[in-house]
């Protein structure tokens, strides 16, 4: 039982392992969430209802390296699902974001957020996928349960969709 990993000591009813997991993969669910839900108070609901979710759940996890996908699909599940049912718009604020948008000046990060924002649901998360979650495009694909062919598409027109927003052609609703 020593060698055991988190995985299974979580399976077998450790409240402890289970909170080491959801611990290493707490950050980066609050910044998906937040993307998505545009506020604080339900990007949180997002991840509590997620974990409790995961928790219900976690013996469909076969391998603990998986755990953090598997956890990010439940997430980003739960907020599509939560969107919907509100189906509320709020502005989108700067402050959680991903490391790579943490190096551009305040205005640009503005920018880009509302870009991120403007997107369709199926580029914003291909997006959030690849560039927040370092997923490669056949990991996003197995992810989604879709062809990579489509992860490739929806990468490609998300981006392109994303430079004419950022680069001002569509800002602030402008149109694709």
């Amino acid at each position: 039982m020593f060698n055991q990993s988190l995985l299974k000591k979580a399976q077998n009813g450790s409240q402890k392992a289970f909170l080491q997991l959801v611990s290493a993969e707490k950050e980066k669910l609050y910044k998906i969430a937040f993307v998505y839900m545009k506020n604080e108070s339900d990007a949180l609901d997002v991840v509590q209802e997620t974990i409790t979710r995961a928790y219900i759940k976690l013996e469909s996890v076969r391998e603990e390296k998986y755990f953090g996908t598997w956890l990010t699909k439940i997430l980003i599940n739960t907020a599509i699902e939560l969107l919907r049912k509100n189906s509320k718009v709020i502005l989108l604020e700067d402050e959680f974001v991903g490391k790579e948008i943490e190096r551009l000046h305040l205005e640009d990060k503005l920018d880009l957020i509302q870009a991120i924002e403007q997107l369709e649901e199926k580029y914003k998360t291909v997006i959030l996928l690849r560039f927040y979650q370092d997923l490669a495009v056949k990991d996003i694909a197995e992810f989604l349960n879709c062809p990579e062919g489509t992860v490739k598409t929806n990468l490609h027109r998300g981006i392109q969709r994303l430079k004419r927003i950022y680069e001002g052609s569509e800002i602030h609703g402008q149109g694709y």
